[in-house]
C-alpha cells in the first residue's frame, strides 16, 4: 500500500505547556510524531511526548533537538528569537522567525499593524518618568502602561486613572522598555483564529467573543452573537493582511476591540490560542489539526462552528465537574473537560471546559453551573 510521507513527519515543538501538549494529542491520529523541548522537567507536553530539557542559550543542545525533524513550531512565543533564527538554518521553521519578533514587542506590533492601515490603539514608547508624563497629557486618562516585552494574561500592565497611578506602575515597571496606549472604549472583546498552509492555502474561524478578569481570559462563546458579515469579512481582512505580511504558515489569533461596527487590534499571538480552544470540539477541524496541517503543507480542514459553543478556562483549581455532567440539562448536550495535569496555583490555567449545544439558552445555562 502506498503511504504518504507526510504521514510520518517528525514535529519538533519549543516550549512544553497545554498548546504543545494540545497539539500532540491532535497529530498523533493523523500519524504525526512529536518531540518538544523545554527548559522544565514537569513540563505537561511530556506526558504524551518526549521531552528534552535544556535552555534556549544551548546552541549544542537546539541543535541536537532539531536533528532528524522535518519542521519545528512554538507553542509560546517568548521563546529567544536569535534562538529560533539559529534553528531555522537547520530545519523549516514556522510560523516565521519574523512573525515571532515581531509579536514579542508591542510597539513593533502596533507600528507593523499600522503600516497596513490596520487601527489600533494610539500609543507611545515610554522610556524615562518624563517621557510617561507627557504620553500621559498627549494621550488623555484613562490609558494603559505596558510591559513592551514578556507581559502576559495582564501581567506587566496598569490601568493609569490619576498621577497617582501614574507614580505607582512607574515604581513597579520603571527599568523595562515601556509602552503607553490610549484606553479604547469598547462594545466588547472579539478575536479570531485564522490560519496558511504552506501552500497559500488560508481559512478562517468565526469570530468569537472573549470574558476576561484580572487579565486573564475566563470564557469564549462561538460564535459571537450578532455578528454581521461585514465585520467577519473585517476580520478575516486584518488577519489577511498580517499573514501575507508575515510570510505566515501556521494558526495566528488576533484579538480585538470592538468599537461599533469597526475593529481595534489589541495584538496577536503567532501560535494556537486560548481563544481557539472550543475549536476541538466546536469545530469541523480544531485549530490544533489545522495548526499542524498548515506547517506541514497537508490541505486545511473544514473551520465551520458545529452548533452554539462556549468554553471555560479552569483558572487555579477544578471545580466539582462530575455533578455538573449528570445535570438532565446536559444530558442532549456535548460537555467535554480538558485538564492539563498541572498541579492546581492561583492564577495558573490548568484546564478548560468546553459545551456544545444546539441552543444559546442551553450552553449558557450549563456554563452558569459551571461558574
Amino acid at each position: 500500500m502506498e503511504r504518504s510521507y507526510s504521514n510520518f513527519m517528525n514535529i519538533g515543538i519549543l516550549g512544553g505547556g497545554q498548546l504543545g501538549r494540545m497539539l500532540g494529542l491532535a497529530g498523533y491520529p493523523l500519524g504525526f510524531r512529536f518531540r518538544c523541548f523545554d527548559t522544565t522537567p514537569d513540563a505537561v507536553a511530556g506526558h504524551v511526548m518526549p521531552l528534552t530539557v535544556g535552555s534556549f542559550d544551548d546552541l549544542e543542545a537546539l541543535q541536537a533537538f532539531a536533528e532528524g525533524l522535518d519542521v519545528l513550531t512554538y507553542e509560546f512565543e517568548n521563546v529567544p528569537t536569535w534562538a529560533v533564527e539559529f534553528l531555522a538554518t537547520h530545519v523549516n521553521v514556522h510560523p516565521s522567525p519574523l512573525a515571532l519578533s515581531i509579536s514579542q514587542d508591542r510597539i513593533e506590533e502596533k507600528t507593523f499593524f499600522q503600516s497596513m492601515g490596520v487601527p489600533t490603539a494610539l500609543f507611545l514608547p515610554v522610556n524615562t518618568r518624563e517621557e510617561l508624563d507627557t504620553a500621559v497629557d498627549q494621550l488623555g486618562m484613562p490609558c494603559v502602561i505596558k510591559t513592551c516585552r514578556l507581559g502576559y494574561d495582564g501581567k506587566g500592565q496598569f490601568v493609569i486613572r490619576s498621577r497617582d497611578d501614574a507614580e505607582a506602575a512607574w515604581q513597579t515597571l520603571q527599568g523595562n522598555p515601556l509602552i503607553l496606549e490610549q484606553y479604547v472604549t469598547f462594545d466588547r472583546e472579539l478575536s479570531i483564529i485564522a490560519v496558511r498552509s504552506t501552500t497559500g492555502d488560508k481559512k478562517f474561524y468565526s469570530l468569537v467573543q472573549n470574558f476576561h478578569e484580572g487579565g486573564i481570559l475566563r470564557k469564549t462563546l462561538a460564535p459571537a452573537s450578532n455578528v454581521s458579515a461585514a465585520l467577519q469579512q473585517q476580520a478575516e481582512d486584518f488577519a489577511d493582511m498580517a499573514m501575507h505580511g508575515l510570510e505566515y504558515s501556521g494558526v495566528l489569533a488576533i484579538e480585538f476591540f470592538q468599537v461599533g461596527e469597526k475593529l481595534v487590534v489589541n495584538e496577536m499571538a503567532p501560535r494556537v490560542h486560548n481563544s481557539g480552544h472550543w475549536t476541538i470540539e466546536g469545530a469541523c477541524t480544531s485549530q490544533f489539526e489545522n495548526h499542524l496541517r498548515a506547517i506541514c503543507g497537508l490541505p486545511l480542514g473544514n473551520t465551520r462552528v458545529q452548533g452554539s459553543v462556549g468554553m471555560i478556562n479552569l483558572i487555579g483549581s477544578v471545580p466539582a465537574l462530575e455533578k455538573i455532567m449528570s445535570e438532565p440539562c446536559c444530558q442532549n448536550e456535548k460537555v467535554s473537560i480538558h485538564l492539563y495535569g498541572k498541579e492546581p496555583k492561583p492564577g495558573r490555567k490548568i484546564g478548560h471546559v468546553t459545551i456544545v449545544s444546539a441552543h444559546d439558552e442551553k450552553r449558557d445555562e450549563i456554563m452558569r453551573q459551571i461558574g
